[in-house]
């Protein structure tokens, strides 16, 4: 039974989820506790799967409790639950949650954030997948450019100058960059020559995005790869998240979704990376079968490997404590149907814009997951992103991909 604690100073609102919540307590053994502290001596007592926390309490704040969850029991779920609408409390807890949830929040969408979470949960409990990530000799490590920027962010007056300044210490981080803004993906009038000038245009949450991926491209030896194999898959990448990002907007009309659209795909195809560094004649042999065959690369990797790229790039990105929009991404951007999710969501959008990108606009789409998109609500918009992707990437295409 999954176990699952509630932290709110405020009774009322724990006796609100307790009535709401009271048709699960026959799969869910829930506590409701008032504070942070309490929090910690129920984690004490019992391991938890998941914890759902206020932001702003007295004593310990979310985000504190969060912090220390994190630190001591890194294996719980960590959901904000809050009416918070400062930025500088919500950066701070967006950088100890996987979740973030407004209030008010009502019962469907808090209960299918739990079960979505806890499926990844399951995820980073897989005993074989442990063991082959374990034994790997090389896995890339949270970029120190992203954790700096992080705790930029959690300042007082978070400064998009400081920002650009972090990014211009990494000169492969500060050229990808550039490269990508001075594309046709943004449609600049003008060109832009500094990373600081980068940051000021591109917002934070894209700046994130692109400094966590561009830090994880970085990181891997290029001669292991191959220069060409590896400028591919950023290629790939970069264009799905652009078209996602879009995707994500045009139908949700929420910036965040994008957002996390944008960063999952970016990061969708890590797990290549670090199959191609530490397995690279197994990665080989099954791509070779894939292309014989015509079948997923992602379901050879599964026979000859054990696991597929998706598997372990959600491990390593969960292991991070990136949002969980973000980890499903990268988790079922081939196979959307197995997440739990009824609703349209950054996943979608990254499934649509890689099955577009992966057939080079061309209407037939053989990775698209039709009978999926149509229950997300999204066949009929197929055509409109069609021709976006064409609008995008193929009229200027040798600019949008070489700078």
């Amino acid at each position: 039974m999954m176990r699952i604690i509630f932290v709110d100073d405020e009774p009322n609102i724990l006796s609100g989820l307790r009535r709401i919540l009271r048709p699960l307590r026959e799969e869910w053994d829930m506590v409701f506790v008032e504070s942070g502290q309490q929090a910690l001596e129920s984690l004490d007592e019992a391991p938890c799967d998941i914890v759902v926390s206020d932001m702003k309490m007295p004593e310990m704040d979310g985000a504190q409790l969060l912090s220390e969850i994190q630190q001591r029991f890194p294996e719980s779920i960590r959901i904000a639950l809050s009416g918070e609408t400062d930025s500088h409390m919500i950066y701070r807890c967006v950088q100890h949650a996987h979740q973030y949830l407004s209030k008010p929040c009502d019962a469907d969408t808090l209960v299918a954030t739990v079960k979505r979470a806890y499926a990844l949960r399951n995820l980073m409990k897989d005993e074989q997948l442990r063991k082959l990530v374990s034994n790997l000799s090389s896995l890339p490590s949270l970029p120190a450019q992203y954790e700096s920027i992080m705790q930029e962010l959690q300042s007082e007056d978070p400064s998009l100058q400081k920002i650009g300044e972090i990014i211009e210490s990494d000169v492969a981080m500060s050229a990808k960059i550039l490269q990508l803004v001075n594309s046709a993906f943004f449609g600049l009038v003008r060109h832009v020559s500094s990373p600081v000038e980068a940051s000021k245009f591109l917002g934070l949450d894209v700046i994130k995005s692109l400094v966590l991926t561009t830090g994880v491209f970085s990181q891997f030896d290029a001669s292991s790869i191959g220069e060409a194999r590896l400028q591919a898959i950023w290629n790939h990448a970069a264009q799905v998240g652009i078209l996602a990002k879009q995707i994500a907007v045009q139908q949700t009309t929420h910036k965040l979704l994008g957002d996390y659209a944008l960063m999952g795909a970016l990061l969708a195809d890590v797990g290549k990376l670090v199959f191609a560094v530490n397995l690279g004649e197994e990665l080989a042999r099954a791509e070779k079968i894939a292309a014989d065959e015509h079948r997923p690369d992602w379901e050879v990797e599964r026979e000859i490997i054990g696991h597929s790229h998706m598997d372990v790039g959600a491990f390593l990105m969960g292991l991070w404590g990136l949002p969980n929009p973000v980890v499903e991404c990268v988790a079922f951007h081939h196979v959307p149907a197995e997440c739990v999710e009824e609703d349209f969501s950054p996943l979608t959008a990254v499934h649509i814009a890689d099955a577009i990108v992966s057939a080079d606009g061309h209407e037939d789409l053989p990775g698209l997951d039709r009978d999926y998109i149509g229950k997300m609500g999204a066949a009929e918009r197929l055509p409109e992103w069609l021709k976006l992707y064409q609008k995008l990437f193929i009229t200027d295409v040798e600019v949008a991909v070489n700078g």
